[in-house]
């Protein structure tokens, strides 16, 4: 299943986040546990932050980000998406989810 690097700036910074945090981090949870989402963090100096999906196409990877409560609620400057082809390492090696 391909997988998305996506890169979100934002046009606020932390403090300018926090009313939609809460939920953000509650959707972030449940695309874990769905095996969508397999890492997510800030980037370090920057007011951006990083996330990787796994999703069956680019339509769907576009669905899982109209829903995501940053960019719902305009906070979300703009997103950069790479699909990647990780060739060596852990996520290489590990089992793929199955289709939902």
């Amino acid at each position: 299943m391909p997988k998305f690097v996506v890169e979100f700036s934002y046009n606020v910074d932390r403090a300018g986040r926090q009313e939609f945090h809460p939920a953000h981090a509650a959707y972030l949870h449940q695309l874990t546990d769905q095996g969508i989402l397999l890492l997510a963090g800030p980037v370090e100096g920057e007011n951006a932050g990083l996330l990787m999906y796994e999703a069956a196409d680019r339509a769907e990877l576009q669905r899982i980000l109209d829903e995501e409560p940053y960019i719902k609620g305009g906070v979300v400057a703009g997103t950069r998406v790479l699909q990647w082809a990780p060739g060596k390492g852990t996520l290489a090696a590990g089992p793929a989810r199955s289709a939902v």
